[in-house]
């Protein structure tokens, strides 16, 4: 994040001699982005962050994807998919590309591991359930409506209470960070910007562990995930201070942007990365132009993928989604209303839906086993009745 935090107990400057009690030297790590001349934060540990003792290579993390078919659009029934497990394991990809991986997780289980993503950062819609997560950074508390922005590299794991969980996840390989047009020079969110920094969360305690020991931290990287046995806690951390750390935004803060006339998506961006761009649809008063249409006008992904997680509402321009629905609206076709959509949309007030949209700049495969739970006629489902 482009603003300043400090935990923990650091020294008066960087780069020079930081004791402990008994005279030994606390640890320090430079954790940066863009070589050295992105953001950054330096961390403190109470022992070396490179003291493993064992390296081995668990395997392949990338999902197989379906051979390319007819272009069409399609609906992915994603409360059709029961599996629990931890939040990392227990991921299910629906659909990636160069440059992400999009897919669920109903995390119930504690994980007995730690995670750090090596390729990019990762972002984490809590759709259900509570729980916190504990990083190398301090622990986060969260709740549903949470998107949860995880840096690249950073340790952690989920530790969820008892009950329903489902997560969104995205995984990138590059940054995730708020929308360029809504920051100044200097990184601060602007009046316009439908949130800012008050609305932003980040870790609320710095608990360090300074035990020895045998602790797995699995790290992604390169297409594989790798198993790293390090001689002590990874949570050892005394004290940090910079501008790159985990943070939480909770959708019910984003302040909807809108017009007398339809606003196009852009005005519901909240994140964005490389080759790609996070919207939130959230409950919002329509257009009050007299003779304006609320629904959205049948528009052409010309430069990019669309998605939508349904979360939660009655969304205004479909018919046949569910809460936990995904869709993909592929290039190259027009998409829209479904019939009697539009004319419904006339003169009604408000809109109480909730959904998470991705639009990738790079074409989306699907996930071979997403077809189980596919609603294959949804191409069809256009087709006005006779």
């Amino acid at each position: 994040m482009p603003f300043y935090k400090q935990m923990g107990e650091i020294p008066k400057k960087r780069h020079v001699t930081f004791r402990k009690e008994d005279g030994s030297l606390y640890r320090e790590q430079v954790m940066g982005t863009k070589g050295f001349s992105g953001i950054q934060s330096i961390l403190y540990h109470h022992h070396m962050p490179t003291s493993v003792s064992k390296a081995e290579l668990i395997g392949s993390y990338m999902p197989q994807y379906e051979e390319q078919g007819a272009l069409t659009h399609r609906h992915f029934r994603t409360a059709m998919h029961h599996e629990v497990g931890d939040a990392v394991s227990g991921r299910e990809y629906v659909l990636g590309n160069e440059d992400l991986l999009i897919g669920i997780v109903n995390p119930t289980k504690a994980m007995d591991y730690f995670y750090r993503n090596g390729d990019g950062d990762e972002l984490l819609f809590v759709h259900k359930g509570t729980g916190k997560v504990e990083t190398m950074f301090g622990t986060l508390s969260y709740r549903p409506g949470d998107y949860i922005v995880m840096p690249i590299g950073t340790i952690h794991r989920f530790l969820p209470d008892s009950g329903e969980s489902k997560f969104l996840v995205v995984e990138t390989n590059s940054w995730i960070s708020t929308p360029k047009r809504y920051r100044n020079a200097h990184g601060q969110l602007l009046e316009h910007s439908p949130f800012c920094e008050r609305d932003i969360r980040v870790p609320e305690e710095l608990v360090t562990h300074s035990e020895t020991g045998e602790f797995e931290v699995r790290t992604k990287s390169r297409g594989l995930i790798h198993r790293h046995v390090m001689t002590h806690h990874p949570l050892d951390v005394v004290g940090w201070d910079g501008y790159l750390f985990p943070w939480i935004f909770n959708v019910e803060d984003f302040e909807p942007i809108t017009g007398r006339i339809h606003l196009p998506p852009p005005i519901h961006q909240t994140f964005e990365g490389n080759n790609f761009v996070i919207c939130s649809f959230v409950p919002r008063l329509y257009d009050y132009h007299p003779e304006a249409i609320p629904a959205p006008y049948y528009h052409s992904n010309v430069d990019s993928d669309e998605v939508l997680y349904y979360v939660k509402g009655n969304f205004m321009s479909r018919k046949g989604i569910e809460e936990a629905s995904i869709t993909l609206h592929p290039l190259g076709i027009p998409h829209g209303p479904h019939p009697g959509k539009i004319e419904a949309s006339i003169g009604k007030k408000e809109t109480l839906e909730l959904a998470v949209m991705i639009d990738t700049f790079r074409p989306l495969k699907v996930v071979k086993k997403a077809q189980t739970y596919e609603d294959q006629p949804y191409m069809y489902s256009w087709l006005e009745s006779k």
